[in-house]
């Protein structure tokens, strides 16, 4: 008698047991600094490209540069995407760690 698709999937659907839980490695602190370090210095970098991209959009525009003047515009949608990504970080991952969780 064949074995049905669903009892031959079961084996696969073992739970190991893990889940995330503060303190469990030393060094979790530290980490957690050198990650927001990361992150303030990637802000202050968006920054510096956006300030950047802006002047180059500016001059390109009142030169008649046209390729300086997209060049400029990319640069600046470029670095606004960044400073909502470095900014939404936390809730990004926390949204879909959410969700994983559901998934069961």
């Amino acid at each position: 008698m064949p074995i049905p698709p669903a009892e031959r999937l079961f084996p696969l659907a073992y739970d190991p047991g893990v889940s995330p839980k503060g303190g469990g490695l030393p060094g979790l602190d530290v980490l957690r600094t050198v990650v927001n370090s990361i992150n303030l210095f990637g802000i202050v970098a968006v920054v510096g490209a956006l300030a950047v991209s802006l002047a180059v959009w500016a001059w390109g525009h009142h030169t008649g540069g046209h390729q300086a003047e997209a060049n400029g515009k990319k640069g600046a949608t470029v670095a606004a995407g960044a400073a909502l990504g470095l900014g939404a970080a936390n809730g990004i991952v926390e949204f879909f760690s959410g969700l994983g969780t559901q998934i069961h």
